[in-house]
């Protein structure tokens, strides 16, 4: 780094400014409970993005958007050529997210920015904050599709056909937005990248400490399991003549819970969404779909996760005389 007039001996951000951007964004999207629902790509994403892109350029950035819709604010350095530093995360949300989840290191990102140019500190490289499109996978899976996207994990095509439970599909989204950028949105040397993030669980808190050091990430797996038998009224139908799907999906839910409960403390089992098909309240239902999220940090454990799952789900579906799939939406290794 090149100091121009000050010194960075003692540099430190400004943390009631870099609070005050943290609660100004925390409007967008703002529920009951104080956190947030800015699902990717719906008009409050839109409302978040929009705001970043303003502080950014007030801050002296340029902005550059990809075809997948991450946007990139860029601070120059002295070599303009040098590979870029990146720092960011993410402003899209879960249906039931916090305020500081991704959110953080993004305005962490944009909060250094802001304290350079008060100290008028020139760095020998560019300097960059990111925002990731649908990191979160909440309206559109898999999720980390942005930087899925640039890294060459995901073809383009494929991130715009994902659609979400209304049918919307991303790359439509993207538009209704504004979003979908020009930039190709492929791998871009790096000099290197920071995030810095909150805990999203309960540990540290619960342990007295403030902060801590990222060793490992859960390896994850994403299935939707779908139960058919026969749909059939409710009150004619005895329980016996019936190929009910719940009789596999309700004992499957018991089973993928205590594949995790079995491999404590990391072991990880998730039913986040339950549909029943045609979902009439006094109509044996003639399809239960479940989601299933497997998680674990250790690679053999997470397989061996996922088999007795495959297992069970067959053993169920046999058991009660119905047809099972199985279709893996995701899979990250750990």
């Amino acid at each position: 780094m090149i100091a121009m007039g000050a010194s960075i001996a003692n540099m430190r951000v400004n943390g009631d400014r870099l609070w005050d951007s943290l609660m100004t964004m925390a409007r967008i999207g703002a529920t009951p409970r104080g956190g947030c629902d800015r699902q990717a790509l719906t008009d409050l994403d839109r409302q978040g993005r929009d705001l970043f892109v303003r502080w950014a350029e007030a801050a002296g950035c340029s902005i550059a958007i990809d075809q997948i819709g991450n946007i990139f604010a860029r601070r120059p350095g002295r070599i303009a050529d040098a590979p870029a530093i990146v720092a960011g995360s993410h402003l899209d949300t879960q249906a039931t997210g916090g305020r500081f989840d991704g959110v953080y290191g993004v305005l962490a990102g944009l909060e250094v920015l802001h304290t350079l140019n008060e100290l008028g500190i020139e760095t020998e490289h560019p300097l960059e904050v990111a925002v990731w499109t649908n990191e979160e996978g909440c309206r559109f899976a898999p999720a980390m599709l942005g930087s899925g996207v640039m890294s060459g994990d995901y073809d383009l095509d494929f991130a715009y056909a994902r659609e979400d439970k209304d049918g919307v599909r991303l790359g439509d989204a993207l538009d209704a937005i504004g979003y979908r950028g020009t930039l190709p949105a492929t791998a871009r040397p790096y000099a290197a990248m920071f995030e810095a993030h909150i805990e999203q669980g309960p540990i540290l808190e619960h342990d007295g400490a403030t902060i801590g050091i990222v060793t490992g990430i859960q390896g994850a797996y994403w299935f939707d399991v779908t139960f058919t038998g026969a749909a059939t009224h409710a009150g004619p139908t005895p329980m016996t003549m019936r190929r009910d799907p719940w009789r596999a999906a309700a004992p499957l839910v018991s089973a993928v819970l205590a594949l995790a409960d079995s491999r404590a403390p990391w072991g990880r089992a998730t039913i986040g969404d339950v549909r029943a098909t045609p979902g009439s309240r006094n109509t044996v239902p003639e399809a239960i779909t479940l989601t299933v999220d497997l998680r674990h940090p250790e690679a053999a454990t997470l397989e061996a996760m996922v088999d007795s799952f495959r297992a069970e789900t067959g053993r169920l579906a046999r058991h009660a005389g119905l047809e099972a799939r199985i279709e893996q939406i995701w899979h990250m290794p750990p």
